[in-house]
């Protein structure tokens, strides 16, 4: 397996390999950077098909989460878990256990948060040795309500803020009854993504690897349902995919219907060029790592004690960040996913700039 020459390797600070026979934990951490602070993102549970499968997936998450931070103004860096194997089958407390100690060794350089896989009762299990895990925290949400940590309801709040900033700024509207929005992947976050529409009046088609979490949407929120092969490329306004990344590709871009993508999912490019590809077919496309940044806020201000006001303003400026994202856009000719990492990278020079200078004056005072 290489990995200095891997395509997805972007100067990567750390990245490290754990394996633990006796429970049969198989994880990767990747630490793509630490400039704005430490490396905060989940810590994902998957059955990649291969190890090179796994390695890619967290190479990419990681480097997305540090442009991700970047454009929320997070003082934080990025980095990335990965759990090798099919977490309804193979989970155990052993096994998360072992995790928590890998994530110990790491001297606080990486903090974990729940994924696809993972839950808060997982990283609590975890946080027995290790205090290098987030969202876990008892405390109220910024929705008013109790929270155990789950940053699920932030992130499907702020999917909901971008996409509506995308309809307002593709199909000038900002009434969304009536609004055909297809949904790939109904768990945490494309459920409560998918209620958030339907109470604005929006028409829902879903599907998921998982029947019940379908059911769920067709009984609750009277979802039409979809087969796999389908829900990219029905007739809709928007699609929103909420499951794996790397759905925007060769094979789907061209059968796209929608005028929208705007999802919650990680990585929806395949390759950047597909950002390009969306643009020539006049399908505007919400950067993943823009829309979905409500979580990682949430998080964020778990660790400061902030307000539940303060993370929902927080929340709520993802649409004024994908405003600005889609009129430089326009203006420019670049397509929405280079505009949002060089919007990321003025942040991110900024920050580090800021940091040097008092860096400098307090070397000078010294």
């Amino acid at each position: 397996m290489n990995v200095f020459s891997h395509p997805e390797f972007d100067n990567h600070e750390h990245l490290s390999f754990f394996c633990d026979p006796e429970t049969g934990l198989k994880a990767i951490v990747a630490i793509h950077n630490t400039s704005r602070g430490p490396a905060l993102g989940g810590c994902r549970m998957y059955p990649y098909a291969t190890d090179e499968e796994a390695l890619r997936d967290v190479l990419r998450l990681s480097k997305g989460m540090t442009y991700k931070s970047a454009l929320a103004n997070l003082d934080l860096g990025g980095g990335k878990s990965v759990i090798i194997g099919d977490p309804r089958k193979q989970k155990s407390e052993a096994l998360l256990e072992a995790m928590g100690k890998h994530l110990e060794s790491l001297g606080g350089q990486y903090i974990a948060a729940e994924d696809s896989g993972t839950s808060v009762p997982d990283l609590k299990i975890m946080g027995r040795h290790t205090q290098n895990v987030a969202g876990v925290a008892e405390r109220m949400g910024f929705d008013g309500k109790p929270s155990n940590g789950d940053p699920s309801p932030a992130t499907a709040w702020g999917t909901f803020v971008g996409l509506k900033a995308a309809v307002k700024h593709q199909l000038d509207r900002d009434d969304l009854t009536g609004l055909k929005v297809a949904i790939q992947g109904i768990g945490n976050v494309g459920f409560r993504l998918a209620k958030h529409l339907k109470e604005a009046g929006a028409q829902l088609w879903v599907y998921d690897i998982f029947a019940e979490n379908m059911q769920r949407a067709v009984d609750e929120l009277g979802a039409t349902p979809a087969s796999a092969e389908d829900i990219l490329y029905l007739p809709v306004d928007v699609v929103a995919p909420c499951a794996m990344g790397a759905v925007l590709n060769d094979t789907s871009i061209p059968k796209l219907k929608a005028r929208i993508v705007a999802g919650a999912a990680n990585n929806l490019l395949e390759h950047a060029d597909h950002d390009q590809a969306l643009k020539d077919r006049g399908i505007l496309y919400a950067p993943d790592f823009a829309i979905n940044a409500g979580g990682i806020i949430d998080v964020f201000y778990e660790r400061t004690g902030a307000s539940p006001d303060t993370v929902r303003e927080h929340v709520n400026g993802i649409g004024d960040t994908l405003k600005e994202i889609f009129t430089r856009s326009d203006r420019s000719g670049l397509p929405t996913g280079t505009i949002a990492n060089e919007l990321a990278e003025e942040r991110f020079r900024k920050h580090v700039a800021k940091v040097d200078s008092l860096t400098e004056r307090l070397a000078r005072v010294g």
